[in-house]
């Protein structure tokens, strides 16, 4: 869909304007797509985001902070995702072998599980909505980065 079909306005400053918007609007079409997968496994994007890091140095375990740094959305309260996570019991938290006032988190079988099987699915609405080949995929990352190239 166009992008002024979707928000019924044709007015932008300009092109770089225009396309700070559609950055804005695709993501959250695409986040609202991907939340509607997620509803399935009662995981938020911030928990499956954190449960992707973890999976990323399993078996290893990570501290809180660690995991902060790499979360997409910046703002994001990790202990807070975390406690919510260990409830679940995708999660388990430690406290640091060299430094006791660390936290440690680890993923367990359940939260291997629930990551697999959530994945599969958003791997499949990714597949369905976001129809460009993978030359048009790689200039896109490019423009992309370009975008944040100033971002600290």
């Amino acid at each position: 869909m166009k992008l002024e079909t979707a928000i019924q306005s044709s007015k932008f400053k300009n092109e770089v304007h225009k396309a700070g918007l559609n950055i804005l609007y695709t993501a959250w079409w695409l986040k609202t797509k991907s939340s509607n997968q997620l509803k399935d496994f009662a995981l938020t994007h911030e928990q499956y985001n954190v449960l992707r890091i973890l999976k990323g140095k399993y078996p290893e375990q990570m501290c809180v902070r660690d995991i902060a740094s790499r979360m997409i959305e910046k703002n994001s309260n990790v202990p807070r995702i975390i406690d919510r996570l260990e409830i679940k019991k995708l999660v388990k938290r430690t406290q640091g072998a060299t430094d006791g006032r660390q936290t440690m988190i680890t993923l367990t079988q359940a939260g291997i599980n629930i990551l697999e099987a959530s994945t599969i699915q958003l791997d499949k609405i990714f597949d369905e909505y976001i129809s460009i080949t993978q030359s048009e995929a790689a200039s896109l990352n490019q423009l992309l980065e370009k975008v944040r190239q100033k971002e600290k």
